[in-house]
């Protein structure tokens, strides 16, 4: 009995995996230590971000002159002047196009991709497993083959060049990614929930509002900041859908950048204009990036 029982220890001590120097070196140094080296990574990473702000507020003759790390002494040669050139280039309406083409794609992608979702997880019909093959299999699909037809489609329709053409191309491809992060998601809510709803007589939309979205928050989140910014950052669907009247920041920018390209002060300006906004976000929303990467796991 002894025998078999060191033999079993033996065997658990001998499978057991062994640890990493790296992993070692975490226990002795503390969370405290690795925090320390992680903001110091994210500090690290802002630079280049506080070096854009400062090339933004210095004029043409100083930036060419010196490095942008010389403001810390000389922090006299700020200036807002070339915010006030770059609104002056119509820079303005560029951005409200972008917040009117990135909201409403990011709200539609949201709730239809949310309803479609649930369907997947949650409700039983002809062709379902069929139809979310299909919808992974768009998943594949690069956009470039549809911007020839979906092009010659706007321009029969008089479409082409407006904001809606914009929104609904990308509404159309955010879509399969959508619903896969989401149905992954809901299929892990547990199902006595749900049967207990349906037990109570609340129907499927009842279930949806009160029990699934608000379980889902997490993932909808996080999908709803993916979506952001992959629609605030887009160029290339608005090179081919936005005339000047529409065009984005993106856009607009590299009009700027063909037109005036020894204008530093505006393009940095504008760059800077285009970034800080979906900084913003990606601080104040961090948490749910790691949530929705797990929400589309395997499950």
């Amino acid at each position: 009995m002894a025998t078999a029982t060191a033999t079993v220890e033996r065997g658990v001590h001998a499978g057991a995996p062994k640890r990493g120097l790296l992993s070692r070196g975490v226990d002795k140094l503390g969370g405290g230590a690795v925090q320390v080296v992680m903001i110091l990574i994210g500090l690290f990473w802002l630079v280049p971000t506080l070096g854009l702000l400062v090339v933004s507020m210095r004029s043409v003759a100083v930036n060419n002159a010196e490095g942008w790390w010389t403001i810390f002494t000389k922090p006299a040669e700020l200036t807002l002047a070339n915010y006030s050139n770059l609104l002056a280039t119509g820079f303005t309406a560029s951005f409200w196009n972008t917040i009117a083409i990135t909201v409403p794609t990011t709200i539609l992608v949201i709730g239809i991709a949310a309803m479609a979702a649930y369907a997947f997880a949650w409700m039983d019909f002809p062709g379902r497993d069929l139809l979310f093959l299909i919808v992974v299999g768009l998943l594949i699909v690069p956009i470039q083959v549809a911007l020839i037809p979906m092009a010659s489609f706007y321009g029969g329709t008089g479409m082409f060049g407006s904001i809606p053409s914009v929104v609904l191309f990308h509404v159309a491809f955010g879509l399969p990614f959508a619903i896969f992060l989401l149905r992954n998601f809901f299929v892990g809510i547990p199902a006595s929930l749900l049967e207990a709803a349906r037990m109570d007589g609340a129907p499927e939309w009842k279930i949806f509002a009160s029990i699934v979205f608000p379980l889902g928050k997490p993932a909808i989140a996080s999908l709803g900041i993916f979506q952001f910014l992959w629609v605030w950052n887009d160029m290339l669907i608005a090179l081919v859908f936005a005339n000047p009247d529409s065009q984005p920041m993106t856009k607009a920018l590299q009009s700027q950048m063909r037109q005036f390209g020894n204008n530093i002060d505006i393009l940095s300006s504008g760059a800077f204009l285009s970034l800080i906004i979906p900084l913003i976000l990606f601080f104040a929303f961090q948490r749910y990036f790691v949530q929705g990467m797990m929400a589309g796991s395997v499950k």
